[in-house]
């Protein structure tokens, strides 16, 4: 989501590169994207960069993206409805430069849409040949529930995955979303495994946000992710993360994916970079050691040490 504005395109070539050289073969983006773009006319850029990088590799990656967000300012412009699911599609085919996607998701619920609606668009897609499998991303566990039964009942393509934001300080979803989809066999890839970067130890309380990064980008992205980590507790419990692992000799990235990685229902854990020197630590995860039991007990007293707070985003 960074390709297009944090990252210009020889620079996401390079982020790409290097993640496919370490054996990444799946790619998750948007037609929303880039992040924190400056006007519509952007809209859709990450997915052109990406089509253009996947000259002669369509066939070595699995490809994923979804619809939901607003891609002009029209009221058919954004959410799920059949016919902005059906221009969506179609316009994500031609920037990515494909006649299939693997995974076509859902980016957000859309209260304004019968869901039947939308899950009989998705299945038609299925049938046409056009997407192979449906997902999810940010559904809460009802709405995943719900739409499952839809599903069966109609005889529809089935939810395939589910995409929620997890991380060492954001774990709501298991709660619900993480039992509900293990007893129904659908996928799980989480996004954000860094918290925005907060876990690397990049920002520090009472220092000034600086512009270009996720928590001073523009369009209220920035504004968004200030919203989900930019407080007190959680730079308290970032503070502690950074002295445990390097105390550990741990690499608080590293752990940070490893530790995703290492939870019950996951299947794959999205990584980002808007320079491709971001990836090495992170892709050192799948060559770490298995946490043990009492680090993760000792991991878990993050979570259980911030304060609740009503959000699910």
């Amino acid at each position: 989501m960074t390709f297009g504005n944090q990252a210009d395109k020889n620079t996401s070539f390079k982020i790409l590169d290097t993640a496919f050289d370490a054996g990444v073969n799946f790619i998750d983006t948007s037609d929303v994207y880039p992040i924190g773009r400056a006007s519509y006319d952007i809209a859709g850029a990450t997915e052109s960069i990406i089509g253009e990088w996947l000259h002669g590799k369509r066939d070595k990656v699995v490809l994923a993206t979804k619809c939901f967000g607003a891609m002009a300012p029209g009221p058919n412009d954004r959410g799920l409805s059949r016919k902005h699911i059906i221009t969506a599609v179609e316009d994500s085919l031609r920037r990515l430069k494909t006649d299939y996607l693997d995974l076509y998701q859902a980016h957000q619920f859309d209260p304004n849409t019968p869901m039947d609606e939308t899950l009989r668009a998705f299945d038609d897609l299925v049938t046409q040949g056009k997407v192979r499998y449906i997902g999810v991303s940010n559904w809460r566990a009802w709405q995943v529930a719900k739409a499952t039964g839809i599903t069966k009942r109609k005889n529809y393509a089935p939810i395939a995955s589910v995409q929620p934001r997890y991380n060492l300080l954001f774990r709501m979803i298991e709660d619900d979303l993480v039992p509900m989809v293990l007893d129904e066999g659908i996928g799980v890839m989480s996004y954000n495994p860094l918290a925005g970067g907060m876990l690397t130890g990049r920002y520090k309380k009472n220092a000034t946000i600086e512009e270009g990064t996720r928590f001073g980008l523009g369009n209220n992205a920035g504004v968004h992710y200030q919203e989900r980590y930019w407080q007190k507790a959680t730079f308290e419990a970032v503070e502690q993360y950074q002295a445990w692992c390097q105390d550990r000799g741990f690499d608080p990235v590293t752990t940070a994916v490893r530790w995703v990685t290492q939870q019950p229902a996951i299947t794959s854990t999205i990584i980002g970079a808007s320079h491709p020197d971001q990836l090495e630590a992170s892709l050192r995860a799948v060559e770490m050691d298995i946490l043990t039991e009492q680090e993760l007990e000792w991991l878990d007293k993050l979570w259980f040490s911030l304060p609740r707070r009503r959000e699910f985003s």
